[in-house]
């Protein structure tokens, strides 16, 4: 059984400038004492969103020009520091479906790809570009074509590049471990069950 076959993804999107965004910053600590990953997309970039006394701050998010959007644009090395899954959860359950940045740390991008979220690697002027257009302007729509390796925004078009090996899991359908596993769960059975240490005695 394969999940949805993830092809293309187009939107709007919101630029969350700078390098190194780790992902104590993506989702701070404190929040991960939960028991599902339920409610964490309200927590995303809280202590840059918010000061000390809970008052919204001046970044993108929020700003209301950028509601609604579901790309995430960021610089290099993004996700890097601890390799919480929170990270991407927190961005999956903001409703974010996307990333474009110049570079990813390792693990945050093998746990994004396993919830279905493309992570596309742009130049960095290519990056400066579609960040120059969307806050020129907020409504314009991004589209990101696995298959094409490209980005294509307003009259723009750049490419990006993207681990082979996720990009063909996304594009089959075969992004998440754990559904092939669950998929195959007769043949599991039949393995265990010819395994003598297996059989109740």
């Amino acid at each position: 059984m394969s999940l949805a076959k993830i092809t293309s993804y187009r939107g709007r999107a919101v630029p969350v400038s700078g390098d190194d965004i780790d992902t104590d910053r993506i989702i701070p600590a404190r929040f991960m004492k939960c028991v599902t990953f339920d409610g964490l997309g309200k927590y995303l970039f809280n202590d840059v969103r918010f000061d000390a006394k809970g008052a919204k701050t001046a970044h993108p998010l929020n700003d209301p020009r950028y509601a609604g959007a579901t790309i995430l644009v960021s610089g290099r090395n993004f996700g890097c520091g601890s390799s919480r899954e929170h990270a991407p959860q927190a961005i999956w359950h903001a409703g974010f479906r996307a990333v474009i940045a110049e570079g990813y740390a390792e693990i945050f991008f093998g746990n994004s790809t396993q919830l279905g979220i493309p992570c596309v690697s742009v130049s960095r002027e290519d990056r400066k570009a579609i960040e120059a257009a969307i806050q020129d302007d907020p409504t314009i729509e991004v589209a990101i074509d696995l298959a094409a390796k490209t980005v294509r925004f307003g009259s723009r078009t750049v490419p990006f590049e993207m681990r082979e090996s996720a990009r063909s899991a996304l594009m089959s359908g075969r992004w998440d471990p754990l559904a092939d596993l669950m998929a195959g769960q007769a043949q599991v059975d039949a393995v265990a069950s010819a395994l003598p240490y297996m059989v109740a005695r």
